[in-house]
């Protein structure tokens, strides 16, 4: 018998790819924090959304061990690209690889380096932005890539509940508590923003970019 909803809702949904599978076991036992992979749920969901808004350039801020990325790459449009930014320099080698042996990887070009200085430098507009990186500067990542959405384009961040620290009025926040906080009210506030916080995992905020500043 299942007492767990979500062991109830990953046994309703569509099946993890055997690559991703992989993927997550790899990262679970090789890697600290993995619970920073997006796993089977949210990568269904990331999936999902793409074949919805169908877009054609993706900008993905923080890789990690690239579960979410390819996540992004699988039902893109053709001569659609997901662009990934990962600040950290040892997973280069690791990422290089997987992006050019897992199906789908091939759509992904990898950016080593601050997200804040990588990205003004890449041309053209987003069609989606997908924010999963230091958890204190996503409101300069809001700020940054506002001006280069696409209208009608989307942004999705992820962690913006981050264990309900951030509706704890009690206790005494670290940076990153304060730092979701402060985003949260800005998509809210924005005007030409429609914002919406699914209460999927950590939180997961969808935001529709109706008009840009």
């Amino acid at each position: 018998m299942m007492t767990d909803p979500e062991d109830y809702i990953l046994s309703h949904i569509s099946p993890e790819p055997p690559h991703l599978e992989r993927l997550y076991r790899h990262t679970h036992l090789n890697h600290l924090y993995p619970r920073m992979c997006s796993g089977h749920l949210q990568g269904r969901l990331l999936s999902m959304l793409v074949s919805m808004i169908r877009p054609m350039r993706v900008l993905e801020l923080g890789a990690f061990t690239g579960y979410s990325a390819l996540c992004l790459a699988e039902t893109l449009p053709d001569g659609g690209e997901v662009h990934t930014v990962e600040i950290d320099d040892e997973m280069e080698p690791e990422l290089t690889e997987l992006f050019a042996t897992a199906p789908g990887g091939a759509r992904v070009t990898l950016h080593i380096g601050d997200a804040l200085e990588v990205v003004p430098g890449l041309p053209g507009e987003w069609d989606l932005v997908y924010i999963d990186a230091d958890k204190r500067r996503y409101a300069e990542y809001l700020d940054m890539i506002l001006p280069r959405m696409r209208r009608g384009g989307f942004i999705i961040a992820d962690n913006t509940l981050w264990d309900g620290k951030v509706f704890d009025t009690h206790a005494n926040h670290d940076a990153q508590t304060l730092g979701l906080d402060v985003f949260n009210r800005v998509a809210a506030s924005t005007p030409g923003l429609s914002t919406v916080i699914i209460p999927l995992r950590d939180g997961l905020t969808l935001i529709r970019v109706d008009d840009r500043p």
